[in-house]
């Protein structure tokens, strides 16, 4: 595993892998309201073992590039969505599984506008704004039992612009 890895911009394509690009792109599925909105439909796939959908905010703090990656998480029992409640870009890690453990990262920065959903088991870093205020609008499952696992690296990765 490489010890440095570069941002890269986030594609629908190149996301495709680990879940869903939420971002109002192109023309509108539908118009609706008397014509004053567009209605972008069904842009995810929540996925969840048991429990039920839920929303939550998150405010994380913001972090600065370059980042160094130490751990990673995933949630077993159900997709986790992330909807920035500013226009600010963050970036977005994630991994391929590989034997129960994440593969090689890689890492996403989000243009304005756009959020992300994990799907069910994805590897992916924390919360991670670079600007404040940090606020999410999160939709995940909520239910008993456990659903998060962690990963932690035997030493950081560092995530960098160049």
């Amino acid at each position: 595993m490489t010890d440095r890895i570069c941002l890269q911009p986030l594609t629908g394509e190149a996301f495709a892998p680990f879940g869903d690009v939420l971002e109002a792109a192109g023309a509108p599925d539908k118009i609706i309201n008397q014509g004053f909105c567009g209605r972008y439909h069904d842009r995810a796939t929540m996925d969840f073992a048991g429990g039920r959908a839920g929303i939550s905010l998150f405010q994380a703090k913001p972090r600065r590039i370059p980042y160094q990656l130490d751990m990673m998480e995933r949630h077993p029992e159900g997709s986790q969505a992330f909807i920035p409640m500013k226009m600010d870009p963050f970036l977005v890690i994630v991994a391929p599984d590989a034997g129960g453990r994440p593969g090689q990262p890689l890492a996403f920065i989000t243009m304005p506008g756009q959020g992300v959903n994990y799907h069910r088991g994805v590897w992916h870093g924390v919360l991670t704004p670079l600007a404040e205020p940090g606020l999410f609008a999160v939709i995940d499952r909520i239910g008993d039992g456990p659903n998060l696992e962690e990963h932690w690296f035997d030493r950081p990765i560092e995530i960098t612009d160049t």
